[in-house]
């Protein structure tokens, strides 16, 4: 019996001995490759504390250190550990780019470097890559992403806005202007300067032409400095909208484009509770602008646009619009009684609401873009559906950058819990009384059966 015992003992200490030299190998390797590996999960809401595939992607364009200085004192009255809020920040774009120097100035305890740098807030950051510089007063990915693309980009881009015909105005704060676009644009590098047919004796050729539904007619001699600008090989973002084109009909005719008479209708909108005259686009083209890009736009009041054959431009359909919908040629007043489709009149969709074209001018490429509906981009209906990034997407193209995604704000999803009378009922009985009642009987029972024991 002793050797019984004895032979026991000893496979269990060999077995325990084989436990633990496995135990401390598996420890081993785990820790190895958590130095090799790093894989992180982000479970927070919305995906909070990762950063989003369009600022990956920006981050991997940038060839090069990035210094990132923050005029910071240890402790802010309203913010509080400033710095570590900053830091815990910054450390999420350093994990994808490593060469990411963060670096912090006390503006208290240094001030003639915070003065030097012209910083004027406390929490001021100044971002650095190859001598160009950005300030940000504010720590978000979005404005932080959106001074990387500027910082990015090697020039300035000039957007050349045509006016002197009641055109949308870029920086403009009605409903109908595009102010919120221009704000937008200025964010990511864009410069845009108003311009006047009359003054100079062309259109200059150093960024892109964007015509943005003037209201009344062009001269004749305004129209041919817009068709020498076409034909010398210069970019264009033409917003059109219902009814007259007022003198760029010659325009049209050179692009090969045929606007339809009427405006497009969408029941679908009635879904959404919008009227239907706003049409939904779903469907997009194999285009640089549309990659990756499944996003609802609303192209409100939109006219057709048909392409004509033609062998001297590249065109791609960007977007189609109402494909349950039509053109509504006759009227589209509500009040009138319920607008329906007439099958000898109307067009049925689904319909064409923007388009691209491009060719090669002088070993040069143009690009041009014609939108049928000049609100989509206006302050009005910018934050409807993805209309914002695709206007973006539509103007980096037409400035040769359409490798800079613009990086949008990620929508806060609902944080706030709503329950019924009979769910807060549901859980009072179940936390308040069976809870415990399982409990304080587990606990009798466990006791009976060890007395009984």
């Amino acid at each position: 019996m002793a050797r019984f015992n004895k032979k026991l003992r000893l496979r269990s200490r060999w077995q325990s001995g084989i436990f633990t030299a496995l135990f401390l190998i598996l420890v081993g390797t785990l820790g190895y490759l958590a130095q090799e590996f790093r894989i992180q999960w982000d479970i927070s809401q919305n995906n909070r504390n990762s950063l989003s595939q369009a600022s990956i992607d920006l981050l991997q364009t940038l060839n090069g250190p990035l210094h990132v200085t923050v005029y910071a004192t240890q402790q802010d009255l309203q913010l509080g550990d400033i710095r570590g809020i900053i830091s815990n920040f910054i450390s999420v774009y350093q994990r994808i780019k490593p060469d990411l120097a963060l670096n912090f100035i006390d503006p208290v305890e240094q001030p003639q470097q915070a003065q030097s740098a012209g910083v004027r807030l406390n929490g001021e950051i100044v971002i650095s890559y190859k001598q160009r510089k950005e300030r940000l007063t504010s720590i978000n990915e979005q404005a932080f992403s959106n001074a990387l693309v500027r910082l990015a980009r090697t020039e300035k881009k000039q957007l050349l806005i045509l006016s002197g015909h009641g055109e949308r105005k870029m920086d403009g704060i009605t409903q109908r202007d595009l102010g919120n676009f221009g704000k937008k644009l200025q964010e990511t590098g864009f410069e845009s300067t108003l311009f006047s047919l009359t003054d100079p004796p062309e259109i200059p050729d150093t960024g892109v032409l964007v015509i943005a539904s003037p209201q009344i007619e062009l001269l004749e001699g305004e129209v041919k400095k817009i068709l020498d600008y076409l034909a010398r090989g210069g970019n264009l973002l033409w917003l059109v909208d219902i009814g007259s084109l007022n003198g760029l009909l010659p325009l049209a005719e050179k692009l090969g484009i045929v606007f339809t008479p009427g405006v497009i209708v969408d029941p679908q909108a009635n879904r959404l509770r919008v009227p239907t005259t706003f049409a939904l686009a779903t469907r997009y083209g194999a285009h640089a602008v549309t990659e990756n890009f499944d996003y609802i736009t609303v192209f409100p009041f939109a006219r057709q646009l048909i392409l004509e054959e033609s062998t001297e431009w590249h065109r791609t359909i960007l977007a189609e619009a109402a494909p349950e919908g039509w053109v509504e040629t006759g009227s589209t007043d509500s009040s009138e009684g319920e607008i329906t489709f007439d099958e000898e009149n109307d067009v049925s969709g689904p319909i064409s609401v923007a388009v691209a074209l491009s060719r090669v001018v002088e070993d040069r490429e143009q690009r041009i873009i014609v939108a049928g509906s000049g609100h989509f981009l206006a302050n009005g209906y910018l934050g409807n559906g993805g209309n914002l990034d695709l206007g973006m997407n539509m103007i980096n193209w037409l400035a040769g950058d359409e490798a800079f995604i613009p990086i949008q704000p990620r929508a806060t999803l609902d944080s706030q819990l709503a329950l019924s009378e009979l769910q807060l009922t549901l859980i009072v009985t179940g936390f308040l009384i069976i809870l415990p009642l399982v409990f304080l009987i587990g606990g009798i029972s466990i006791n009976w059966y060890r007395k009984r024991r």
